[in-house]
Parts: C-alpha cells; structure tokens; sequence
C-alpha cells in the first residue's frame, strides 16, 4: 500500500512541470519589467535577481539595460520567476 502511494504521489509532483525554462526580453528598467515572449509582461514584484546580475562594478551598472534578453526559470505555479543571466547571443 504505501509503494502506491509513493508512486502516486511521484507521478504527481512529475506532472505539475515544478519548473520551466522561459526567455524574456527587459523593457523597463525602472521599475524592472520582463516580457516573456510578447505574450505577457512580468513586473518586479515576480522576479527574483540575483547579485551577479544586480550589482555595481566600480560605479558602472553592471546589472540588466534595456533589450536584454534573459534566461529565467519559471518557479512551480508561475508565481515567480528567477532571473537566471543575461543572453549574450540574442536567442
């Protein structure tokens, strides 16, 4: 009894996708806005950023401009997403 249930509850969690890869595209920077594939816009309140990409270097914003094309993962729900890198080949 308790292997079926385990394995219910495997086929379950496998099902629910917990994570996706999505490209966006940065078009605002102040507040921060990301637009994932033309479709919708995800505010700052949904993102989350990483220092490497947030910081400062020796006075110069380091961090993401305008027309970035960022690699993010979609959390479980889609309530949230992580703001992986910068794309440096456009894709």
């Amino acid at each position: 009894m308790l292997d079926i249930i385990r394995k219910a509850s495997l086929g379950a969690v496998s099902n629910t996708n917990p994570m996706a890869v999505v490209y966006g595209t940065v078009i605002n920077t102040t507040p921060l806005e990301i637009n994932i594939d033309q479709r919708f816009t995800l505010p700052a309140s949904v993102l989350v950023i990483p220092e490497t990409i947030s910081k400062l270097s020796s006075g110069t914003q380091t961090g993401l401009q305008l027309n970035d094309r960022v690699l993010m993962l979609r959390v479980q729900g889609g309530q949230s997403y992580v703001v992986l890198d910068r794309l440096v080949n456009g894709s």
